[in-house]
């Protein structure tokens, strides 16, 4: 079975992040390691992370897919797989990852389903059949949707296509996209990561109009190189 390093963007999640740190303490399958990218934080998270036992990387340059490269840069492992400081992965997340990776051969990424927590016994229900409905519409139509709270890949893989893009937005969707392009992608059911439902905050409209954007290859942002 594959080795996985754990990557987390993190910027000013002092209050989400031990959660997300408890989360992975409880993984059938342990990360071989765990790196949480200091995003230019103002709070705690760095020092929180450091005192967890994590391997704490400085990103200073604001921007998730900044964020998200560093950690890919620092990992070591064959496979890289990424969650977000609000999201809580179920016990079995890496171990389903990783039996998936070593299925077969030529697979290069993973992705899995998510729900709401801190909301409802029925919300978080809908919100896991609906990202779901969402995921297979994605893949229908020829747009694998990978999302940075729930998505793995092959380190060798992401360097051939040149890491995640320098994009405002999307990157985690993009970078999936062009792994799409190079080998395997699989959906793995059992692989499923809570997250935070602040996500909500703007109303359920902008939040659908978002998974919107990312159903049509819509890309927000610039490049930055």
């Amino acid at each position: 079975m594959p080795d996985f390093t754990v990557v987390i963007p993190a910027r000013n999640e002092a209050a989400y992040l031990p959660l997300t740190l408890r989360a992975l303490e409880r993984q059938t399958q342990p990360p071989a390691e765990v790196i949480v990218v200091d995003n230019a934080s103002r709070d705690d998270t760095a020092q929180l992370a450091r005192a967890w036992g994590a391997q704490v990387i400085s990103c200073a340059v604001r921007g998730i897919a900044h964020a998200r490269q560093a950690g890919l840069d620092a990992a070591r492992t064959p496979w890289v797989a990424s969650t977000d400081a609000d999201s809580l992965p179920t016990p079995e997340w890496l171990a389903r990852l990783s039996e998936a990776a070593d299925a077969a051969p030529g697979r290069v990424a993973l992705y899995g389903p998510m729900r709401f927590c801190g909301v409802s016994q029925p919300v978080s229900a809908l919100s896991e059949l609906g990202y779901g409905a969402f995921l297979r519409v994605c893949e229908l139509t020829g747009r694998p949707n990978l999302a940075g709270a729930n998505m793995a890949f092959s380190r060798a893989a992401a360097g051939l296509v040149g890491g995640y893009p320098h994009v405002e937005a999307y990157e985690d969707v993009l970078l999936g996209r062009a792994l799409a392009a190079l080998g395997e992608v699989v959906y793995v059911p059992g692989a499923l990561v809570e997250t935070s439902a602040r996500r909500l905050e703007g109303g359920w409209l902008p939040f659908l109009w978002r998974h919107a954007l990312n159903l049509s290859g819509h890309r927000r942002g610039y490049f930055a190189d």
